[in-house]
């Protein structure tokens, strides 16, 4: 016996020890990634300043003002220089992560790709833009971290498709930023490389998970972006950090060697696929980029991607539009300031000609639960919970995580004992937990075809109503950081158009007012509980803060969603 509790005694130190060498080697991981990241600013910081010495004359604050297409003529016609634009953005993403932490690190092969360009005797529609990218968005040479441990020290071996035909088109990446870990939130946060920041308001969240990019665009550190969206992560970053952002047709544009870890098993196996697309300060920077990247060159590099380039009639029509709207899903009430933007823009838009017929999307909580969730999580959340190296969980996500741990008979427990009680927060994340699971592989291809009979629901509605496209709410305004962990399934409003695959985009049109904060406070969501109040507390204080809508067309109509954008964003700068 004395033997044997020796040796379980021995063992049990053995498993101690092993643990906190374990957790000190993943540490020191994160340490020298942070080391890196900082060094690497300060070699940045420091070619700003020689250039800064070489050229002192340079006029930094036109060029920064300067809308994409007017920057884009400059370059095209010589009156800018590539290397004057580059650093004159180097220097001012610079000073915009100072003070968000947006950026992960710049890419020093900038420099390289910025002597390229010069070298070539044509001229691409992007020649001579600094382009900043999302994290996970390969470029050879450079980390995809997706904010997780286990991704760290392996340098990707080639560019992503995207990131070749930016090239192509003499676009310079200059900066790849920063995002939640496992990209899985709409906050952005992450424990390698810390919280970025809304460059508005530093108590709020940039929204996620192209956060980074979101902050730096708005910031004035980028003037094109480069996001993903599988859940509302371009249009949610665009509303809080008030930007134009566009999530195409998944298939539109290519993920080719795009790191998605285990979003892989999203985007190709599942029905509910991740979307790369452009984020910029007005609409016309988004067409530009759509219309630089549907080219030859992509779909010669991904014969996935469907050889349909930019229809520029489509998006420089003025015909009237046939367009319905909404101001509400019926599953999560949005606060006041954003039902009132789809209120004055669908008015806005009735009195520019454009005929306005309501719209009700079906069943949105049926979506939401059994259809967008379901499958992610079909496995219970093991993939997801694997990411997790070392246990090493950002407190952004450990209510998510510590759900997802939960045993299941435990879960099943919990909601019948809650059920009466009407604790509605803990009941909906645990009944979430519950049904979103596929327990065979008939139950599988069961739930690959509820999402193929839902979007022929909702497209035959559509049609029903001869509907050219859907203006509706998109979430906002900003949280407070910290927030969107505990309000997983507030982005019901974006997750809707990832299901159905449709192109929509996101178009700021106002900003939040005094009395929309004395609306706030009586605010009572769908019943007045705990989870509607972590709403109520979410977004308040945020006047002065971006409002947006969001702009919905049918999939692959991209050019006439971003031609409805165009409107909506005239119309609102004529207020």
């Amino acid at each position: 016996p004395h033997a044997a509790l020796a040796l379980l005694g021995s063992s049990v130190a053995a498993v101690v020890v092993w643990k906190w060498l374990r957790k000190r080697q993943i540490q020191k991981k994160m340490e020298e990634a942070r080391r890196t990241r900082d060094e690497g600013m300060k070699k940045m910081a420091k070619a700003v300043q020689q250039f800064r010495e070489q050229v002192p004359s340079v006029q930094r604050d036109a060029i920064l003002s300067l809308p994409l297409l007017e920057l884009t003529a400059g370059l095209q016609e010589g009156a800018l220089s590539p290397k004057t634009v580059l650093y004159t953005y180097l220097e001012k993403a610079l000073e915009v992560t100072q003070q968000t932490n947006c950026l992960r690190h710049f890419i020093p092969e900038c420099e390289e790709q910025l002597q390229e360009i010069q070298r070539r005797k044509e001229k691409g529609l992007l020649y001579g833009i600094p382009v900043s990218i999302k994290d996970h968005i390969s470029h050879k040479g450079n980390l995809s971290t997706c904010g997780l441990v286990q991704c760290l020290g392996t340098p990707v071996q080639e560019d992503s498709v995207l990131v070749k035909v930016l090239k192509r088109q003499g676009a310079i990446p200059f900066a790849m930023t920063n995002v939640p870990q496992s990209l899985f939130s709409y906050d952005c946060s992450n424990p390698i490389f810390g919280q970025t920041l809304n460059p508005f308001n530093h108590q709020k969240s940039p929204g996620g998970s192209s956060g980074g990019e979101g902050a730096l665009i708005a910031g004035g550190g980028s003037i094109l972006g480069i996001g993903s969206d599988i859940g509302g992560s371009i249009r949610l970053p665009s509303s809080f950090c008030g930007l134009c952002g566009l999530k195409p047709t998944a298939q539109r544009l290519s993920v080719w060697y795009t790191h998605l870890l285990n979003v892989d098993v999203c985007s190709h196996l599942t029905p509910v696929s991740c979307a790369l697309g452009p984020m910029a300060r007005d609409v016309d920077s988004l067409a530009l980029c759509m219309k630089a990247l549907l080219c030859q060159e992509m779909f010669q590099l991904d014969p996935t991607v469907p050889p349909i380039p930019f229809n520029e009639e489509v998006y420089s029509s003025s015909a009237p539009l046939r367009i319905g709207y909404y101001d509400t899903d019926g599953y999560f009430p949005l606060p006041p300031c954003m039902r009132r933007a789809v209120r004055e823009t669908r008015a806005a838009l009735q009195a520019a000609g454009h005929q306005l017929v309501p719209f009700s999307p079906p069943r949105i909580h049926y979506v939401m639960t059994e259809l967008f969730l379901k499958t992610f999580f079909a496995d219970g959340g093991r993939a997801w919970l694997n990411v997790f190296t070392g246990n090493i969980v950002d407190p952004s996500l450990k209510s998510q995580v510590n759900c997802w741990k939960i045993p299941r008979l435990v879960k099943k427990l919990l909601a019948l004992i809650l059920k009466p009680l009407q604790f509605l927060l803990l009941l909906k994340l645990k009944n979430v937990t519950i049904i979103s699971i596929c327990r065979s592989v008939k139950e599988m291809w069961n739930h690959h075809h509820e999402i193929e009979a839902y979007r022929t629901e909702f497209i035959t509605r559509w049609r029903e109503l001869q509907l050219d496209v859907v203006l509706c709410p998109v979430l906002g305004p900003a949280f407070t950081t910290g927030y969107p962990g505990k309000l997983l399934t507030a982005i019901s409003s974006t997750m809707l158009y990832n299901v159905l695959n449709f192109p929509a985009g996101v178009v700021p049109v106002s900003t939040v007012t005094e009395a929309d904060e004395e609306e706030l406070k009586l605010y009572q969501g769908c019943c007045g509980d705990a989870w509607d109040r972590t709403l109520k507390q979410a977004v308040a204080g945020a006047v002065g803060l971006p409002v947006a809508v969001q702009c919905v067309a049918l999939p692959w109509r991209e050019e006439l969603c971003l031609r409805f954008m165009k409107e909506v964003e005239t119309l609102s700068c004529k207020k």
